[in-house]
């Protein structure tokens, strides 16, 4: 005959027996997820945003002029320049910028080889032929 204490005692072994198996069956689980969840997180890309809609949406848009060719086309036309005078003149075409902007396009110019500073006046390296003749 079985005592009340032995079983208690039993109860106690089986219950610890199921917890032992059930934290084996968590640390299963929790290894299946790992992996997944990490698969999860790469996996979406960003939303791509949604292009604007411009009022004209029927009509073709029109090629815009970079500011590079922008103020070639005014060192071409009026010569020497100094960087406030190019802006003033692309500004009068009625295109917004600023003459940090023009500075900025200047430099790159510069260092590309295609505009030459001498004493504050902005120019073209030389006349090209190609230019001369189209």
């Amino acid at each position: 005959m079985d005592t009340a204490l032995e079983r208690i005692r039993e109860k106690i072994a089986e219950l610890e027996t199921k917890i032992v198996d059930l934290r084996i069956a968590e640390r299963e689980l929790q290894a299946l997820e790992k992996p997944a969840a990490r698969r999860a997180k790469q996996a979406p890309e960003p939303e791509p945003k949604p292009k604007r809609v411009s009022k004209k949406a029927n009509e073709p848009a029109e090629a815009r002029q970079t500011i590079g060719s922008a103020i070639a086309a005014v060192l071409e036309q009026h010569g020497a320049l100094s960087a406030a005078e190019i802006a003033e003149h692309i500004k009068a075409t009625g295109r917004d910028i600023s003459n940090r902007t023009v500075s900025f396009a200047l430099q790159a110019l510069k260092k590309r080889g295609l505009v030459k500073n001498a004493d504050g006046q902005w120019t073209p390296p030389k006349s090209r032929s190609r230019q001369a003749s189209a």
